[in-house]
């Protein structure tokens, strides 16, 4: 892998979206490596550094996302970069909080960056798709990926990206197996677990001893 890229809206006013969580884990890689201050370049913040011996590239597109690819294309034609040598972190409506899971190739689900990152250099690049849950009903969609995490949600968010971060090594050498299956692991101490159903005990009269 040669180029991350997380997908998000710019603007302040957007900054913790959920639509946004791509910037977020983004700008925790770029902290955690100690990646030099975004630049204006290629219709993005963009911003190279190492990983290990890796010389990585971040992009977070300012063109909204509805129009990501053209950012998209704009970097990966620049350095010649092929789709399979890059790795695109967004939101995913269809996946519970926090949860992920990451592929190359498929489609869109819907998601509007995919659908123009589709258009400007096929599909297959890799999705690290990251779960924000879904409002419900099809009609607060809109609202719901443009509003807030709320207060609870952020911390937990804060550590699923130090995770992605702490591990994207695996990533970068093509290890995604690897990669999901650390973040998984990582991410049962991180989310709120369900409580397990109590089993009602029956009674030990009865000479069949059920249980």
């Amino acid at each position: 892998m040669k180029l991350i890229i997380g997908l998000g809206n710019p603007d302040k006013k957007y900054e913790r979206n959920r639509h946004n969580i791509g910037f977020l884990a983004v700008d925790q890689i770029a902290e955690d490596y100690d990646f030099p201050d975004f630049q204006n370049k290629f219709s993005a913040h963009y911003s190279e550094g190492f990983i290990g011996t890796e010389k990585i590239k971040l992009l977070k597109p300012q063109t909204y996302m509805n129009k990501s690819g053209h950012a998209v294309q704009k970097c990966s034609q620049f350095f010649k970069i092929e789709p399979n040598e890059i790795l695109v972190i967004h939101d995913e409506l269809d996946l519970s909080f926090g949860k992920m899971r990451c592929k190359i190739g498929g489609g869109a689900g819907g998601h509007n960056g995919l659908k123009s990152i589709d258009q400007h250099i096929g599909k297959e690049f890799y999705r690290l798709r990251y779960g924000i849950d879904h409002p419900g009903q099809k009609s607060m969609v809109t609202s719901y990926v443009l509003g807030d995490f709320d207060k609870d949600e952020m911390p937990l968010i804060e550590e699923l990206n130090e995770s992605i971060s702490d591990n994207i090594d695996l990533a970068i050498n093509d290890q995604y197996e690897k990669f999901m299956t650390k973040i998984a692991m990582e991410s049962k101490n991180i989310l709120p677990q369900p409580d397990k159903p109590e089993i009602e005990a029956k009674s030990t009269s009865n000479k069949s001893n059920e249980v």
